[in-house]
């Protein structure tokens, strides 16, 4: 380089920014992960896992086993949403509903076809809380217990309505009731 074309670079570098390598930021919420993420605590994971496997078409992305067999921590996505889930280990707060008698939490589950997937539940050993009907708010649902204690409401949206017709169907509904 000759000694013009030196003089030219270095005086550029009083407006030149040199950043240093730096990582990319890291994003708050994990990819694939939602803002929400339920984390359920249940008696014998692993089973739960094959329920929801089979019941609701869970896909397993994680498993972390401790050295006796139980699920530390395990992660699956149904749809496009991730679930965490461990076993139950009392002497970390983390209990199932099952031992505490029951859930104030119900996780709701929008399905392509919930009669399909409410029938395979029950088979599988889910108990019906509520029959599947058609609800005043446009879809169509059933309550169910699964076999580990979790109360799940399975629904699939069958009807787009602005609010002032869900409360008009709210009032006929309730009106009837």
């Amino acid at each position: 380089m000759g000694q013009l074309g030196l003089f030219a670079w270095t005086a550029l570098l009083p407006w030149v920014t040199i950043k240093p390598l730096m990582k990319p930021k890291v994003h708050y919420i994990p990819e694939g992960f939602r803002a929400v993420t339920p984390y359920l605590i249940v008696n014998d994971a692993a089973r739960a896992i094959e329920f929801y496997e089979s019941a609701f078409g869970a896909e397993e992305i994680a498993r972390m086993p401790t050295p006796d067999g139980k699920v530390a921590h395990a992660e699956i996505q149904i749809g496009d949403s991730v679930i965490m889930l461990s076993d139950e280990f009392p002497g970390f707060i983390s209990r199932s509903p099952i031992s505490y008698g029951g859930t104030p939490v119900t996780v709701c589950l929008y399905v392509e076809d919930c009669d399909e997937v409410v029938g395979k539940a029950v088979a599988l050993g889910a108990k019906m809380v509520r029959p599947l009907q058609d609800q005043f708010y446009g879809d169509r649902s059933a309550t169910l217990t699964d076999p580990f204690g979790h109360v799940w409401t399975v629904a699939t949206h069958k009807e787009d309505l602005t609010l002032e017709e869900v409360h008009q169907r709210f009032s006929e509904w309730a009106g009837s009731k």
